[in-house]
């Protein structure tokens, strides 16, 4: 694993080292694969990233003596990824948090549903966020959503299903020059997390939903985030992968582990020792690959212990659950 690699939890362990953010930036890491792998760094604008991304190499030329060669240059261009804000404000009686003798780790126990649903929301973002939501930062899917017509096509795999029950397989190779997440210049990462009742021993005033008031604690949790491809090169969409045929042996249907070969093999030749790579898919497929180790016909996939967890591998690289990819996919075309 590339040393540049910096997760969630590596940077609120920077920022916080009382290890208020550290603990919430861990129960998000623990419920959202997607984070193990992903990498992260602060924008260079206050409301995202602007990068500079490679769209063509110089010409290059053999050249005689007595005989120069033309000038050539790269053909670049500069984008900017938007950030987009996910909050949520968490409401606890009073007296039902101070019973439990620790107020504090009693409240984050509770607001762990509201983590959760953070967690999803950002994970459904990373996958089909797009402009049409300006509130949002744009996903993979959008990015990479047609078989021709864009550069990015080419890293567009077809797994031939055409009804309503379509899903992508993504591979993706994380680092800070090809693809990562992204928080505004000046901001923390991940979530911010604000005690709105600090300072009030007696808590404060409530409303519940019938108008009646009671004392209470509120918290707002804010996570500003977005993401940069700077290399489109670096991501591979395996699309069109028609569930409702999957077989545990690969009889019928998708062929799940010649598409994941074929990914891997449109990466650069260096993304495996310069990027940390990661499949991403849902539960649906991810049980399709887990059965077909069990029937012992794909010798490329493993299960290893990897920080205690029993992780899945395709060819070293971790296949990573991510519920936010449907199962419901609109063909790619």
């Amino acid at each position: 694993m590339p040393n540049a690699i910096v997760t969630l939890q590596d940077i609120a362990r920077r920022e916080d080292p009382q290890g208020k953010i550290d603990k919430i930036a861990e129960i998000l890491t623990s419920t959202n694969e997607v984070l193990e792998d992903m990498h992260w760094q602060e924008g260079n604008l206050p409301t995202g990233h602007k990068t500079t991304i490679r769209t063509g190499l110089p010409d290059v030329a053999w050249r005689l003596l007595n005989y120069g060669v033309q000038d050539s240059k790269s053909a670049t261009a500069q984008i900017v990824d938007t950030c987009g804000m996910l909050e949520a404000y968490s409401e606890i009686d009073k007296k039902l948090a101070d019973l439990n003798g620790n107020t504090a780790d009693f409240r984050l126990s509770e607001d762990q549903a509201f983590l959760e649903a953070m967690n999803q929301e950002f994970c459904r973002a990373l996958m089909y966020g797009d402009k049409s939501k300006p509130e949002q930062f744009v996903g993979f899917a959008p990015r990479y959503s047609a078989l021709s017509g864009a550069p990015s096509s080419a890293n567009v795999l077809d797994a031939g299903g055409t009804s309503s029950t379509n899903t992508s397989i993504y591979l993706v190779g994380w680092g800070p020059n090809t693809v990562f997440g992204i928080y505004p210049k000046g901001l923390k990462a991940g979530i911010t997390h604000t005690d709105l009742s600090a300072g009030h021993p007696d808590g404060i005033t409530l409303t519940d939903a019938q108008g009646g008031k009671y004392q209470g604690y509120r918290t707002h949790y804010q996570w500003d985030c977005g993401l940069t491809v700077r290399d489109w090169r670096y991501v591979v969409r395996i699309a069109n992968v028609d569930v409702a045929t999957l077989t545990k042996n690969a009889g019928s249907g998708a062929d799940l582990i010649d598409l994941m070969v074929q990914a891997e093999e449109l990466l650069p030749s260096n993304a495996e020792g310069t990027t940390k790579l990661s499949f991403l898919c849902n539960k649906t497929v991810r049980s399709f690959l887990r059965r077909q180790i069990m029937n012992k016909t794909v010798y490329q996939l493993t299960q290893e212990t990897v920080g205690g967890k029993t992780v899945t591998m395709f060819d070293g690289i971790p296949v990573r659950r991510c519920d936010a990819i449907l199962s419901t996919e609109a063909q790619v075309v």
